[in-house]
C-alpha cells in the first residue's frame, strides 16, 4: 500500500505511530514509490578495548597528593 505525499502530511502523526509499531509505509506520489517510513533503530557500535593503548600516558605519580596542598589544607583557618 502506497501513501500519497498529500495523505501523509496531513496523517503524519498517525503514520509516525504506525511507524513506531514496526509497520513499514511506503510514501508516493502520483502511485510511484518515493520513500519508506520505517521504525528508528539505534544501533550502538561494540565497545572495542584497547583503541587508545600507546596514545594515553598517565604519570606514576598521578594520585599523590601534593605536599604544598596539604599544607594549605592543614594551615587553613
Amino acid at each position: 500500500m502506497i501513501i500519497n505525499v498529500y495523505e501523509a502530511k496531513t496523517q503524519l502523526s498517525k503514520l509516525l505511530d504506525r511507524a513506531a509499531s514496526g509497520e513499514e509505509i511506503i510514501l508516493g506520489k502520483s502511485g510511484k514509490p518515493l520513500a519508506r517510513l520505517v521504525p528508528y533503530r539505534e544501533t550502538k557500535q561494540p565497545r572495542v578495548p584497547g583503541r587508545l593503548a600507546g596514545k594515553i600516558k598517565i604519570a606514576d605519580d598521578f594520585d599523590e597528593t601534593p605536599s604544598w596542598l596539604i599544607d594549605d589544607f592543614e594551615s587553613a583557618p
